[in-house]
């Protein structure tokens, strides 16, 4: 069985040692970037591997005209496909992304994974929260992998650039949904924000909204009426956040709930406000 979504943590206690998995540790703290490297040294699940998203899933080097691409821009496929080279992906990996936040990291690893044509990627329902309730120990050991032999392949997904959404601003044909905070969204969150809003015309979807309560996705029929009320058609939606980080939360229930085809803008509200040329919205 391939997972392409989610995976519940019974599922994935029973295959952690194939030889066919890779299970990646994506825990992350916006505020702190060493506290993931430092909450997988303390303990994370046996066989897995750390990704971090400064520098494993972000490429944080200016564009070649020296502009600015958001807090967390996307490397470079080929750079990306090395990394995962590194960490024993091939063809026919199944791969694991999980963190503690939500899937907010790991709903990145998810979606890149995708970007580079690898389906076979699925997150932890839960994640390490839902692990070790399921009675599941942690290890220390750092695990290793022989180098993969994944090759870029086609696309499993969609983005747009900035000079997309400003042709969308005049034609309006496409829905934006925004995945930040309501408080961030309305421009009240100057310490996450210093330049608050959002893109005009922008809805706001909240990836937490995406949860249940103990932290698990929530139905997809449940998600699949939620998405469906902000948008009349998935490939005519793009969703962006801060940074192109918690959007992929959004992507992934929009995939959950079977809608698929929606587009991420990766350098999100980050990009957009860095030039004061583009407009904005608040309220």
């Amino acid at each position: 069985m391939t997972y392409t979504t989610l995976i519940s943590a019974a599922d994935l206690a029973q295959h952690l040692f194939s030889p066919e998995w890779v299970v990646l540790d994506c825990r992350h703290d916006l505020a702190n970037a060493q506290a993931g490297i430092d909450a997988y040294r303390a303990g994370h699940i046996p066989n897995a591997q750390f990704a971090a998203l400064d520098i494993d899933l972000s490429d944080k080097t200016p564009a070649a005209d020296g502009v600015f691409r958001g807090r967390h821009p996307l490397p470079e496929r080929a750079a990306f496909i090395e990394t995962l080279r590194g960490w024993g992906v091939k063809p026919d990996s199944q791969v694991i992304a999980y963190d503690a936040q939500g899937g907010i990291y790991a709903a990145r690893l998810w979606w890149m994974l995708r970007w580079v044509g690898h389906g076979a990627v699925a997150v932890l329902d839960g994640g390490l929260p839902a692990w070790q309730a399921h009675g599941e120990l942690l290890s220390t050991e750092h695990a290793s992998k022989l180098r993969g032999t994944i090759t870029d392949a086609a696309p499993l997904t969609k983005q747009v650039s900035a000079a997309d959404i400003l042709t969308n601003l005049e034609i309006g044909t496409r829905t934006v949904l925004d995945a930040r905070a309501p408080d961030r969204f309305r421009g009240e969150n100057e310490t996450l924000d210093p330049v608050g809003g959002h893109i005009p015309g922008a809805k706001n979807r909240f990836f937490k909204d995406n949860l249940q309560a103990d932290g698990h996705f929530k139905p997809a029929a449940e998600l699949h009426a939620a998405f469906s009320a902000l948008t009349a058609s998935p490939s005519a939606t793009i969703l962006q956040c801060g940074s192109g980080v918690t959007a992929c939360h959004n992507l992934l229930a929009m995939e959950i709930a079977g809608l698929s085809g929606a587009a991420l803008y990766p350098g999100s509200w980050s990009e957009w406000c860095a030039d004061p040329a583009r407009p904005v919205a608040r309220g």
